[in-house]
């Protein structure tokens, strides 16, 4: 019998993502019980099943990347140079390989394609529809951060052909799913900002609270209230006011803030939900 091979193959005929081919036609292809060896970097196992192999299941992450530049919410995408979808703009992402965990293959397809690292990512959902990739099946777990693009420097790596920020309001069509997904990740992040520090992310060490208002208008997409997100804000205890101010224009300096904590805090868990 003649089982097929699922692999990421590092050849651009073969496309990003997974192949099916006979293992007859495969250069290097060693077989040891119940593995097919490809000389490639993934391996997929198949394990016995009812008919001596179970239905092949590939795992694959994509990684939404949220920044606020020019005053407008951004998605990190990148352009496909490998069939299917070849050309098309997409999430960052790609297979999981057989010895890493969902977590450590996003952080790595992020770094490879984009050079983005080190950064914090939370997982945010998993999708699984049978038809959702025409190269065959795969579930996908998916990924959502907020950063601050100028602490970042787009370099493309491996598989794709360029690297870019775009509105959420004006993406390009999207490869797969992905369009999906990233209004999935947006409804997150929107629903987030209401019970988290998240939008601290966007900000300096130091900022002004016009400058903190922003990050929220930007990212829940609407107009708030001047004295009552201030009010709001300040009543929180996470802000503490400096001794420096900032000009803007003709207009009187501003005081400076720094964020009390160092990191994200959830409010929730100290019973403060920010319901703007």
């Amino acid at each position: 019998m003649r089982h097929p091979a699922i692999f990421e193959s590092q050849y651009p005929a073969f496309g990003r993502g997974i192949c099916f081919l006979e293992a007859i036609l495969l250069d290097k292809v060693y077989h040891r019980h119940d593995i097919l060896l490809v000389s490639d970097r993934h391996l997929m196992r198949a394990s016995p099943g009812t008919d001596g192999y179970l239905a092949r299941h590939t795992i694959a992450v994509d990684v939404v990347v949220f920044t606020i530049q020019g005053g407008t919410l951004k998605v990190l995408l990148v352009r496909r140079q490998r069939p299917p979808y070849r050309g098309a703009w997409a999430l960052p992402g790609g297979l999981v390989g057989p010895e890493e965990s969902v977590d450590a293959a996003a952080l790595r397809e992020l770094q490879e394609e984009t050079s983005i690292g080190n950064i914090s990512l939370e997982q945010l959902y998993t999708f699984g529809e049978p038809n959702r990739d025409p190269r065959g099946r795969v579930i996908t777990v998916s990924y959502y951060a907020l950063v601050n693009w100028q602490q970042f420097q787009l370099k493309v790596r491996q598989r794709v052909s360029g690297a870019s920020w775009f509105p959420v309001k004006r993406l390009p069509p999207l490869a797969f799913d992905h369009q999906r997904i990233a209004d999935y990740a947006l409804e997150r992040l929107r629903n987030k900002i209401n019970y988290t520090t998240v939008g601290f992310q966007l900000l300096p060490r130091q900022f002004t609270l016009t400058e903190l208002q922003g990050s929220y208008e930007v990212i829940m997409g609407q107009r708030l209230d001047k004295r009552n997100f201030r009010r709001k804000m300040l009543q929180l205890g996470i802000l503490k006011g400096t001794r420096e101010f900032r000009a803007h224009g003709r207009q009187r300096p501003a005081r400076l803030y720094t964020f009390t904590e160092p990191k994200v805090v959830k409010l929730q868990e100290k019973g403060i939900i920010v319901p703007f």
